[in-house]
């Protein structure tokens, strides 16, 4: 299983809106931070196991996609921090979580 690179608000606003029927998965990412990239480690760690493949992952990377961070922080209420993931089922966060809670185990025990 792997994730798409989302880069501009209409991919977001796109998978934002098929959440009605399909949840998602949301990593924002830094990639200056040396948490961010432990937690992006994390991330992909639970992809190559045996993740739900009834979701959608998307990746933001915050400093490139500035926009598309804020548009997505704004539509989901959730302040924006990195590393951060959100799990969004109906146009609404389920839960979500940054820094070192961003673990394989943690996405795991959410999602599956």
């Amino acid at each position: 299983m792997t994730y798409q690179e989302i880069t501009t608000n209409e991919q977001w606003t796109q998978a934002f809106e098929q959440s009605d029927s399909r949840p998602l998965v949301v990593f924002k990412h830094s990639t200056t931070c040396p948490v961010s990239a432990n937690a992006y480690e994390e991330f992909n760690n639970y992809l190559q196991g045996n993740p739900r493949s009834d979701v959608d992952y998307l990746l933001v990377k915050v400093i490139e996609s500035r926009p598309v961070s804020n548009q997505i922080a704004e539509d989901t209420g959730v302040k924006h921090e990195s590393p951060q993931i959100i799990f969004v089922e109906k146009q609404a966060k389920v839960w979500t979580a940054s820094h070192w809670s961003v673990t394989k185990a943690h996405i795991g025990a959410v999602l599956d």
